[in-house]
């Protein structure tokens, strides 16, 4: 051992670390951070999420603090940077208010529908015949109907509240999740390392959960991010027939239906609730997108 070079046995340990393979999430990363405009939406959306945490922080007036005397007031009206509405609130504190409620619309019936959809559609996937005719036909009644039109009847059954809007929401976003998870699990139940699993005597739950799971995840992960924009727009569009939350809640749906009436008086200011969803619902869409192509790895 005496006789070996110093700089030999430096370069064999070294070697291991310079061929060290990278792993699928570092590469997803390194194809991320080189998406400028993914990341800079991204920021937009971290900045959007802050401000309906820091709500009671950041707003500068009490949203639901009425006043006659000041209603419909124009941007950059003293106190009211962003004007008023038609009861004299003041909208910049309403929107970072109602940032809550959309953002809350937006995400938590995602996360709920990505879990059962998920769960059902890897079920009926992986165990084929009868019983993914069963999940799947059940799924497709619910495709018959539009996904507006379905979740305006299922919001007119419950009745409006935050948490009928949830369970609405919960119910139109399952669906799909479910076909696109269905699809994915029937695809890798027939390559070769699940037979090659399943002949080493692993068990079906051991299957599931790291074989079939690791690779319907992603598609399954991405597809879900593109729906939170939806569930935004569904929840807004609920709020403006008045089958979403109720008065004085901030929101921008309801924001948006309460100033619908005032559009010709101070047009600028009726359109910032839109503008809101507008620009959020964009934000979520582009952040999707990037995150689809950046965990796409035959790209």
């Amino acid at each position: 051992m005496s006789d070996i070079p110093a700089d030999a046995v430096r370069l064999a340990q070294a070697a291991p670390t310079a061929h060290r393979v990278r792993g699928y999430w570092s590469a997803v990363w390194n194809r991320l951070r080189y998406d400028y405009v993914t990341l800079l939406f991204l920021a937009l959306i971290v900045l959007i999420v802050l401000s309906a945490i820091f709500a009671p922080y950041l707003a500068p007036l009490d949203p639901n603090k009425s006043s006659m005397a000041s209603r419909l007031k124009p941007i950059l009206y003293k106190s009211f940077i962003l004007g008023t509405d038609e009861q004299g609130r003041d909208i910049l504190s309403r929107l970072i208010w109602g940032g809550r409620t959309s953002l809350l619309m937006g995400i938590a019936p995602v996360f709920v529908a990505t879990i059962v959809g998920g769960f059902f559609g890897v079920l009926a996937g992986y165990a084929g015949g009868k019983l993914n005719s069963a999940i799947m036909r059940t799924m497709d009644v619910f495709f018959a109907f539009p996904s507006v039109l379905l979740a305006v009847a299922i919001s007119g059954s419950l009745g409006s509240g935050l948490i009928n809007q949830m369970i609405t929401l919960t119910i139109v976003l399952i669906p799909p999740i479910c076909r696109v998870a269905e699809t994915a699990t029937t695809q890798v139940r027939t390559m070769d390392f699940i037979d090659a699993a399943r002949a080493s005597g692993a068990s079906t739950a051991s299957i599931l959960v790291r074989h079939v799971l690791v690779n319907v995840l992603s598609p399954v992960f991405v597809y879900s991010s593109t729906l939170v924009s939806a569930s935004i727009l569904l929840a807004s569009g609920l709020s403006f027939l008045g089958l979403g939350v109720s008065p004085p809640t901030p929101d921008w749906g309801l924001m948006l239906s309460t100033l619908r009436q005032s559009i010709y008086v101070q047009p600028l200011v009726c359109a910032l609730p839109g503008v809101t969803i507008l620009v959020t619902s964009i934000a979520f869409n582009l952040v999707s997108d990037g995150l689809r192509q950046a965990m796409d790895v035959k790209a």
